[in-house]
Formats: C-alpha cells, structure tokens, sequence
C-alpha cells in the first residue's frame, strides 16, 4: 500500500454532476487534405470507465490533475532539464475532467485538461528527472500508443521517496499522454506498488485506456463503428 498513499498524495480532478457543453468544433484535415471539424467533449472521459479492469472502484476526486501529482511529487517540483517539466503538467492551468479509480493491483487516474494553452512535446526527454519535497523520480520515455492525427507520448516513472529515518518508499507509474486537438491534452496514468503481493496493472494499461479516452472525447469511437 505504500505506492498507493503515494500515488494519492496529491490526486486529480474535477467531475461535476452536470456534463458540460461540449467545447467549440476545432478544424483539422482527413487523409486527403479536405478540412474536418472536430468536437472535443472532455465530459465524454467518463465512458472509459466501462473498459476499467472488474473490482475497480471509481472516485471523483479534487486536486492536482497532474501526472506529476499522482507520482507523489508535491507542489514547487522542478524538472532537469527543465523543458521535460511540461510532460509532468501538460495541461497547466486548464480546466479538467476525469476520475480515479483503485484496485487489485494499482490505481488508475484519467484526465481530460482543456480548453487552454498546450505545450508541445519536448524533444530529448528520453531519460530525465522530476524533484519535488522528499520525492525524486526518473522518468523514462517509452513506446507511445499510435492515435491516428494525434501526438502521442509515453512515460515510466520511478518515484522513491525519502521519510523519517532515512527509510526509502518507492512507487511505480505509466504514463500516456494524447494531444487530440489544439488546446486540449489527455493523460492516463497507472500507479502501481512494487512491494505489493498483488498482480500489478500490466504496463499496456495506460496506452490502452489513452486510445479509448481519445476515441470517446472526440467522438471518433462513434464514427469508427
């Protein structure tokens, strides 16, 4: 349980009784260059709920909706080099929607974050840093899910945490990120304990569940079928 109360320290999100509006059509291109509209509703997130793994229980939660907070990095972190600092809050003060959700073998975080100014992907980010109180963690990239017409980017992060005494806590995290439309960005992240007696979540997790997010808030889910 030790990753567990780490991965919550400082968790997502906002979910409001009442779904919003979708946000307004953004224009992109199909295959053949014409122009297509794109309606993102971040609302829409909610859905993915029903391809969770059986005997997950799903919280709204308030708070940080970052990745960073869920790889129990308190506020005021600093990243090295510092431009890999927008994978760890890649949608920096824009309005979210999501949920969390816990059980045998991890905890599962959702977000959607927009409308608002989105950073890029960073270039050399393959290995970098993340420090913040008493928590340091490595983030390495890993193989991104492949969304078509949409950047993608993915993360494993290893936070080791330093307490009373000297004693070292660690967890573990996997994080996809999908950039589905000029101002808004996804982000999937799956904790897990490495001292736990559980079958951890398998490291396909998040990329599966960032396709199924994208799909469902731009309506592509829809049309695909």
């Amino acid at each position: 349980m030790r990753g567990y109360v780490m991965g919550l320290g400082a968790v997502l999100v906002i979910s409001g009784c009442a779904a919003p509006a979708p946000a307004p059509p953004t224009e992109q291109t199909d295959g053949s260059g014409a122009p297509t509209v794109e309606v993102v509703n971040p609302a829409a997130v909610q859905r993915v709920q029903a391809d969770l793994p059986s005997g997950y229980e799903v919280t709204p939660l308030d708070g940080n909706a970052a990745p960073a907070g869920f790889w129990g990095i308190t506020a005021g972190w600093a990243a090295e080099p510092e431009r890999c600092a927008v994978l760890a809050d890649p949608g920096a003060g824009a309005p979210t929607h999501g949920w969390s959700a816990s059980g045998p073998g991890g905890i599962i975080h959702a977000v959607v974050a927009g409308p608002g100014p989105v950073a890029a992907i960073p270039s050399g980010c393959e290995v970098w840093t993340l420090r913040g109180g008493r928590t340091t963690a490595t983030v390495t990239a890993t193989a991104a899910p492949d969304i078509p017409g949409t950047p993608t980017a993915a993360m494993s992060t290893v936070a080791t945490t330093v307490v009373e005494g000297g004693t070292e806590t660690r967890s573990h995290a996997d994080t996809a990120i999908a950039y589905p439309s000029a101002g808004y960005v996804v982000t999937i992240t799956v904790v897990t304990d490495p001292g736990s007696a559980l079958p951890e979540l398998g490291p396909d997790v998040a990329g599966r569940l960032l396709i199924s997010a994208t799909h469902e808030i731009t309506g592509s889910a829809q049309a695909a079928g």
